[in-house]
């Protein structure tokens, strides 16, 4: 009988209760225990792992990295997933490989290339990868100048941190004056330029954002599974317009992709995003990690989760091709329990574990409902 194989998720997104759901039903039907941290006591991975622990707060990248190697050590962990601390601990691979655990994550040169989304953009311009204008502001009057340039151009600009991931920090610039109309509905992403501009120059620091336009829909967000020879063995793009989801495995989104993931290091899960400028694709974000979203891939056939794990243990799973398209979908959210104290551990990875007491529930996007076509 083979091993059972023990997967580590530190500090991660609630979505990746699909991720570890995935790695469960594996097509090798291979047992598979899962342990999970987190900082956040009620996040519902820690619910769904087989084991989890708090993670103490206020470490230093080096303090984390010297954590996990004495939880990879103490819970014979065969694969870690990191996405909290990805560059520190990627540095430090050999010291997780002499412990016996192996690294679903790419190389420390990748995670420095896409740390930084400027440094990003320089280096995709170099292999010939379409990348928007952009430009990086620290201060109010670099801010108005990028603004200004775009707009004459004929484009609506917008910003978001140079580092940073999921949306964080993200907003459209307009130039109608606040007043009730941005109070009705829901709140969205623009934000007047005046007041953007005020807050800048009342503010103790420099900001360290880029300013671009924006960019039109569809949105393509391609899920790739590269091995650590640089060779993509899996390569699926979602699509996004509005509500409406999708697949596709179009080259004009898919070959970029490539490009990037074989030519930077991108090893094991990566998410490559792609919007529209004007009649081109080009590439808007580049995640060294698994996407949130990469469960709605096993509604084309395909277990990504399952075969990044196979390539970290040396199993190679050859090239993966999706055995269909999905239908087109929408992601609705549904609840998910959480632990009623401080997590608990599992004796045995085959227990369900049953609180005594009903459970606090959090939504969690999951994929749910189909839309006809």
């Amino acid at each position: 009988m083979r091993s059972r194989v023990r997967v580590w998720l530190n500090r991660t997104y609630a979505e990746n209760v699909f991720f570890m759901d995935q790695l469960r039903r594996n097509p090798s039907d291979r047992a598979v225990d899962i342990h999970a941290t987190h900082g956040d006591a009620d996040s519902p991975v820690l619910a769904a792992a087989d084991t989890a622990d708090l993670e103490p707060e206020g470490l230093s990248p080096a303090g984390y990295v010297e954590y996990a190697l004495d939880q990879c050590q103490r819970r014979g962990i065969d694969v870690f997933v990191p996405r909290l601390h990805q560059s520190a601990i990627v540095a430090h691979r050999a010291d997780f490989e002499a412990i016996g655990t192996a690294l679903l994550a790419p190389t420390p040169q990748a995670t420095a290339v896409f740390e930084d989304k400027a440094t990003a953009y320089e280096a995709m311009s170099s292999v010939g990868v379409p990348v928007p204008p952009w430009s990086r502001v620290r201060t109010a009057d670099e801010l108005v100048a990028a603004v200004v340039e775009l707009e004459a151009g004929g484009h609506k600009a917008c910003f978001k941190p140079a580092a940073g991931a999921g949306g964080v920090g993200f907003r459209v610039i307009t130039r109608a004056p606040f007043s009730l109309f941005h109070l009705n509905g829901f709140p969205g992403p623009y934000v007047q330029l005046d007041m953007v501009v005020d807050a800048l120059r009342r503010a103790d620091e420099p900001v360290d954002w880029l300013v671009m336009p924006r960019l039109e829909e569809p949105e393509v967000s391609v899920d790739c599974l590269t091995g650590p020879d640089n060779r993509v063995r899996l390569a699926v793009g979602r699509t996004k317009r509005g509500r409406r989801r999708g697949f596709t495995l179009d080259e004009q989104w898919l070959k970029p992709a490539r490009i990037i993931a074989e030519g930077f290091g991108l090893h094991y899960l990566s998410n490559i995003q792609f919007r529209m400028y004007g009649d081109q694709p080009v590439l808007l974000d580049v995640n060294t990690r698994p996407a949130g979203g990469l469960h709605q891939l096993s509604l084309c056939g395909v277990n990504a989760p399952w075969a990044a794990v196979q390539l970290a243990l040396g199993e190679d799973p050859g090239v993966i091709e999706p055995p269909f398209l999905g239908q087109d979908y929408a992601v609705v959210s549904g609840p998910k329990p959480v632990l009623p104290s401080v997590p608990v551990q599992r004796e045995e990875a085959d227990v369900v574990l049953a609180p005594a007491l009903p459970v606090e529930v959090e939504s969690v996007d999951a994929t749910a409902a189909v839309l006809p076509l």
